[in-house]
């Protein structure tokens, strides 16, 4: 049986259907808040004047979308189990390393390339 998840934004002021995520920070509290396109363009109107006159403090000047980031290195501590292999393995071809600690990036890259095939 197959499953699909549907997820719809909601206007957080008036319940219609939401377009976007605005983010904005006031008095030091950053703020998220899902409009609709009206509602969105209404937001803005309201706070041109005080971002006209105000200075930036930080942030990009426009954020048209949430990107995700997927991870592209190795995590950190990683997998008990796959440490110890790739220690064993490292050992097997006269490396030197310590039973405890960060393994290498690139040892295990290496590791993962001898693996993959």
């Amino acid at each position: 049986m197959a499953r699909q998840t549907i997820v719809t934004l909601v206007d957080d002021l008036d319940g219609s259907e939401a377009r976007e995520t605005v983010d904005f920070a006031l008095d030091g509290v950053s703020y998220s808040i899902d409009l609709s396109a009206g509602n969105a363009d209404k937001l803005r109107r309201r706070l041109a004047d005080f971002v006209a006159s105000g200075r930036r403090s930080s942030g990009r000047k426009q954020r048209t979308t949430r990107q995700r980031h997927t991870r592209t290195t190795v995590p950190a501590g990683g997998d008990r189990a796959q440490n110890q292999a790739i220690r064993e393995w490292a050992r097997s071809r006269g490396e030197q390393i310590s039973d405890r600690g960060r393994i290498s990036t690139a040892l295990i890259e290496q590791f993962q390339q001898a693996h993959s095939a």
